[in-house]
């Protein structure tokens, strides 16, 4: 029965990467999310990579909430205070971050896919 979860998202996972262009999930260029990182300290971005991850080579956002994006189904209910507010969700470039967006829409949540995801967030924030 916990497997039906991981199951779920893997399902959802690999549709998703042949239907991407074709979806209704908004998204914002990395360009234009470091814009409103800058003008909004309060935006709630969400990291759906692995905590091994966070400490490899592409670093993280120190505010980010870390829930990596296979053990969102069953942790979903940590996002609730911020269901009323918009989710910007990164990963490392954007196929999961895609893929958590369509699944917490679903649920209700207002989400941000970020194109680029954390791959384009370190080549731009280490080449100045």
């Amino acid at each position: 029965m916990k497997l039906l979860p991981f199951i779920t998202l893997f399902i959802i996972f690999s549709l998703n990467m042949f239907a991407q262009s074709n979806s209704d999930v908004p998204t914002v260029t990395f360009d234009e999310f470091i814009i409103q990182l800058s003008k909004d300290s309060s935006i709630i971005i969400l990291d759906v990579r692995t905590p091994a991850e966070l400490q490899g080579p592409l670093g993280r956002i120190e505010k980010a909430i870390n829930i990596p994006v296979q053990e969102l189904p069953e942790r979903i209910n940590e996002l609730n205070p911020y269901k009323d507010k918009k989710i910007y969700i990164i990963c490392r470039t954007q196929n999961r971050s895609f893929a958590s967006s369509q699944f917490l829409n679903r649920n209700g949540f207002n989400t941000v896919c970020v194109i680029g995801g954390m791959t384009e967030y370190h080549n731009k924030t280490n080449s100045k």
